[in-house]
């Protein structure tokens, strides 16, 4: 183990969002216990969500096919990374960070307009 990891306590060490995916266990622990027909009816939304963000990711990508924010790195992320210790994970190619930054933010928007579409849609 590095310097630096061992210093960083092992809840922060955890993978992306497990205290998020253990709050919605408990709500829906808690859900089950005080209103078991609602069980159905949460799942049916949570469905929906989770279908709307990735039809906001697909119409993004079918909006725009040649500016994937990906395509701004410096190499492929898909193939791993090699950088040093405390350096960037995968720097974007000079002169294009502000075209990178567009390209998160749209497909950001786009995605959270079409969730917020289908959610109000409930």
């Amino acid at each position: 183990m590095s310097r630096i990891t061992s210093h960083i306590p092992l809840f922060l060490r955890l993978p992306r969002s497990t205290t998020w995916g253990l709050i919605a266990a408990i709500l829906l622990i808690a859900l089950a216990l005080l209103a078991p027909i609602q069980i159905p009816v949460a799942l049916y939304k949570i469905t929906l969500i989770s279908l709307a963000a990735v039809i906001g990711y697909w119409i993004d990508r079918a909006i725009a096919p040649y500016s994937r924010p990906d395509s701004y790195l410096h190499r492929d992320w898909r193939f791993g990374t090699d950088e040093p210790l405390g350096g960037v994970d995968y720097p974007v190619v000079d002169g294009y960070k502000m075209i990178f930054a567009s390209a998160m933010i749209r497909r950001a928007v786009i995605v959270a307009a079409v969730v917020l579409g289908v959610a109000l849609g409930l």
